[in-house]
This record gives C-alpha cells, structure tokens and sequence, in this order.
C-alpha cells in the first residue's frame, strides 16, 4: 500500500516557482521547436525524398500533432514538472514510470549537445579551426563546445524568469529570420521546374517514409512537450499548457513547410548535377547559408551565420532547463538519489543542471556530428513521447472525475492511434539507430538498479512489475521488427548495411508494427494499477489559477508526485511513495 510520509531528509529546501505564463510558456516550446532542424531539415530531406519531401513534412507534422494533442490533455490535468516522464507513473505504476522516466532523461539530455554542434558547424565555415575535414570537433572545437555548454548553465542558474525572459527575446529572433529567409528566397529565386525532378518521388514510399526519421523532421518538430515538463512552474497551466503545446507545433509545423517549398524552389540547376541524392551547392557551408550564397545573397548569408548560433543556443537552453526538471521529477518518485532534488533559492535544481552539463560534455565523445545524433534522439524522443498515449487510456479509466480544462475530442480513438504513430516513427529510424538506442536503455536500467539496491533515494519505492508486464515485451517487439524490416538510417538513396534483413516487405511492415503496437496497447490497460493505487500515486496535482488568476504558490500546490515538500511559495504536502 502507499502510505503518506514526511518530505524525506533530503528533500529540497526550496520548491520549484509559478513564474512562467502563457507567452513564455508558448514561446519555450517554439523556443524547443525552431532549432537547429531548420538550418538542416531542408537539406536532408530533400535528398532522401526529392520533392516528395513535403509529403514527408506532412506525415511529420501530423503525427506530431496528434501526439501534441494528447499530451495537451494531460499537460492540463497533470501539471507537474518533468510530466512526459510521470504520466506513466500514474498509470502503470514504479516499473514503468522509471523506465519513461529515464527515456524522457535519455532524450532531453541529448539535445543540448546536438545544438551545440550545429552552430559549431556553421562557425567552422569561417573558423577551420573548429571542425576536422570530417566534422569531427577538434581540441578546440571541443572547448568550444565546453564554453557553449556552460553559458547554458549559467543563464539556467539565474532563475526560470530570467530563463523565460531570455528565452522569449530569442525565440522572436527564430522566428524572424525562418520567414524573412522564406520570404526573401520566394519573392527572389523561384524555379518551379524544380518540383518534380526526376519524378516527384525518386526513391518511392520508403523515401518519403524513411525521410520522417533520419533526415530531421521530426527531430526539427520535437519540442512542444517542454510546456509539459515546465508544467510545474508555471501560472494557471489549466488553461496555459494546452494552448502552449497546440500552438507550437502549429507555428512550428507551418514555418518548416513553407523553408521546405523554398528551399526546393530557390536550388540553382546546378545543384542536381548529381541528383537530389546528392544535392551540390553548399561546400562546407550550412544548407540555407551555402544557398543564400550561391544564389548571390551574401547579405542574407551573413545573418544566417548569426542566427546558426542564436537558433540552436535557444533550444539548448531550454534543453538543458528540461533536462533538470526531468532528474528532479524522477528523484521526487525515489527512481535516482534525492540530491537531485536540490534546488537553489531561486527554485532551479541545481545538481540536475550539473550533471546534465557533464554528460552533455560525454555524448560529444561518441556522437561527434550533427547528422549522427539526429536519429538517435529522436528514436529516444519519441520512445518517451510513446508512454503518454499509453498513460491516457488508463487515466480517463482510472482517474474519471478529474477536472480536464482541454478534453481531447475522441480520445478513445486517438490514444491508440497515438501510440501506433509513436512506434512507427521509432520503427521508421532505422535498426542501426534502435540497436544503439537499446544500449542506452540498458544503461538506464543499470544506472537505476544501483540507486535502487544503494538506497540513495530514501523514498525508494516498491517496483509495480504486474502493471508492466507488457514493457520488456514491447521494447524487445520492436527492435525485432526493426531488424526484420528494411529501414536504415543511412537512408533509401544508399547501399550501406545497417544489420536490418529486409524479410517485411514495405506496407507489411507497416500493418505489422501497427497491430503490435494495438497489442501493446490494451495488453498495458487491462494490467493497469488499481484505481485507488493511481489516486494515491497522482496524489494532488491541484494548482493556483485554475480561475485564470495565475499566481505563484498557494497551499496545497503539488511539486512532485503526489505533492512537495515545503518552499517559500507555500508549496506543501505529503509525498505520496509507495513503499
């Protein structure tokens, strides 16, 4: 049984803040969203699709709209911060929660680096120093990235309001330049022979398909969760979350469609010598900066130079921010040591942004460039994101009378729907990604095993392994259809091996992930928690403002599981752990 239990000895001195509201709500996801995925999205999808490349942003922006909206739902009636990673606790209990929990870590922590090396990319152009012939960093280049890596830290320490400030300042600028070079490129350098080169689809349905995965789109769209997992500071989230994570992806989704039309429509002649495979303009150059060039925009280069560094700086801010918030919301379930959950007086968990700092500085190591690390976070992202739908069956069971301030139309229906486009855009990655995204599972469950036996979190709980049953089944399920599929990350254009054995034919694979993930997904409500379990895990989740007041603080407002331990904002309550 779960029992109430005083905030444990290593609880945090201070409680996470309400300061954000709805602007800088919004803008943190557009802020996540418009990142480095525009500087290269074009470009790699392009190659790997032809101009069937914008059916490829079409299915990318779809499927992300309907993950968008279920979490919409449970962002509003759940906010607690870190929530990607928590749903699932509630639902299905300890097991299951730790391992969502520890996907959300696993993907948000790998996002600031990958920022990081995209605006490396882009200085190298006039700094050789930077990268080798390569694009592997040098010893410089990597201190660099060091420097990179610490200013986000540093602005993170000064507080969520200055966060959100600073946040909103640059993601105006994101925003601007995507259209000034939209506009600029439409009104200036238009061939419409373009579209339709070598057929509207080169390389055919596995093209177009593959193209979701591994050439960034869903990389460049990943990102409206981050009001989810800010979710526990900020003002009236009943009403704010919702319209925060549906308008990011809408903004998000329409700028990247309209670069993905220019950027076919502005290419030289020149550039298909080769064919789209192997597109030729840029040289060293980033994708738009080395089109704005060869196309006699040099003006229009220089500030894309600029914004190579702002872009991708203000999503690795936010990543970095996200990151903490995830490692504090798995301390306060008793998955890792509660030192994570210490925060400093201005509410910032303070050893969670340190050790997201030094592993950001490890996953240079094996990861040394952009395109490498691209399919493996978003196999990871989209794996974590694939526990919410899960979790939104089971909740509109368990938990019915909750107040839903956006009730998702249907949700019934799309919550399965939800989970098969998790898992195909996870199959669509390709085996050479999954085997490695299965190492890193692996290494989480390491990583939690010793704080488990260690004891290093005092509230340690029991592991709920009925209602989990399913989850070894459907992280192993996957990477077997993946292996017998024939999806690689290095795309449909090239011959290189991944280890995949191609046995499912093309539309079989498909129908067969799709009928696996409806398994999985009914298999995981029937053995779901108790309902008085769930009630006692959610805890209470209430928050200030649900009258559109805002506000920070209040008593009774939840910052963890169940609730928080006492802040200067009245943050109180019990924490509700099963033992």
């Amino acid at each position: 049984m779960a029992t109430a239990t005083a905030p444990s000895k290593g609880a945090p001195q201070h409680a996470l803040k309400r300061d954000i509201g709805l602007i800088g709500l919004t803008w943190t996801s557009v802020g996540s969203i418009i990142g480095s995925g525009w500087l290269f999205g074009a470009l790699f999808a392009a190659q790997a699709a032809g101009t069937a490349a914008l059916v490829s942003w079409g299915i990318g922006a779809v499927a992300i709209i309907i993950l968008a909206f279920v979490h919409a739902e449970l962002g509003a009636a759940y906010p607690v911060a870190g929530g990607t990673g928590r749903f699932p606790h509630y639902a299905f209990g300890t097991a299951a929660g730790a391992s969502f929990g520890w996907f959300s870590w696993l993907q948000a922590v790998t996002v600031a680096p990958i920022e990081v090396l995209a605006a490396l990319n882009y200085l190298s152009v006039h700094a050789s120093w930077i990268q080798t012939g390569k694009n592997h960093l040098t010893g410089g280049g990597y201190a660099l990235a060091v420097a990179f890596m610490a200013f986000f830290v540093i602005v993170n320490w000064m507080g969520i309001r200055i966060l959100a400030h600073t946040n909103s300042a640059a993601t105006w600028w994101k925003i601007a330049i995507p259209v000034l070079t939209i506009v600029v490129l439409a009104s200036t350098h238009w061939h419409g022979g373009n579209f339709g080169y070598q057929g509207f689809s080169p390389f055919g349905a596995k093209g177009v398909l593959s193209a979701v995965s591994t050439s960034g789109i869903i990389f460049a769209l990943l990102g409206f969760e981050q009001a989810d997992q800010l979710a526990g500071e900020a003002k009236n989230p009943k009403r704010n979350i919702p319209i925060a994570v549906i308008g990011s992806i809408l903004i998000g989704a329409t700028i990247y469609i309209m670069l993905q039309v220019v950027f076919i429509a502005a290419l030289p002649h020149s550039a298909f010598v080769h064919g789209w495979a192997n597109l030729t303009f840029t040289g060293k150059a980033g994708p738009f900066a080395g089109l704005a060039t060869a196309v006699g925009l040099g003006w229009l280069a220089t500030i894309l130079y600029i914004d190579a560094v702002v872009s991708p700086s203000g999503t690795g801010l936010i990543y970095m921010t996200a990151t903490s918030r995830v490692s504090y919301g798995l301390s306060r379930n008793g998955y890792v040591p509660v030192v994570f959950e210490k925060t400093t007086k201005r509410g910032v968990p303070w050893f969670g942004l340190l050790f997201a700092f030094v592993m950001g500085l490890i996953v240079f190591l094996p990861f040394p460039t952009w395109q490498k690390l691209v399919g493996f976070i978003t196999s990871a992202s989209v794996l974590m994101y694939a526990g919410a739908p899960l979790a939104f069956g089971v909740l509109r069971i368990s938990d019915p009378d909750r107040q839903r301030p956006y009730r998702l139309p249907a949700g019934g229906f799309w919550s399965p729907i939800a989970f098969i486009v998790a898992n195909l855009i996870i199959y669509w990655s390709g085996f050479d990604t999954l085997w490695r995204l299965g190492i890193g599972i692996l290494l989480g469950y390491v990583l939690l095993g010793v704080s488990a036996v260690f004891k290093l979190n005092p509230n340690t709980p029991h592991l709920d392994w009925k209602s989990a049953q399913w989850l070894p089944v459907y992280l192993l399920g996957m990477g077997v259809i993946s292996w017998q599929g024939g999806f690689c990350s290095a795309g449909p254009a090239n011959t290189v091996s991944c280890g995949a054995t191609n046995r499912l034919p093309l539309w079989w694979d498909i129908m067969t992930v799709a009928l696996f993930s409806l398994v999985i997904y009914y298999w995981a409500r029937a053995v779901r928690l108790p309902k008085e379990e769930t009630q006692e895990y959610i805890g209470s989740v209430d928050v200030p403002g649900t009258n559109g007041s805002g506000g920070a603080g209040g008593a009774g407002v939840a910052s963890g599981p169940g609730a928080g331990g006492a802040g200067p904002s009245g943050l109180a309550g019990p924490d509700l752990t099963k033992r």
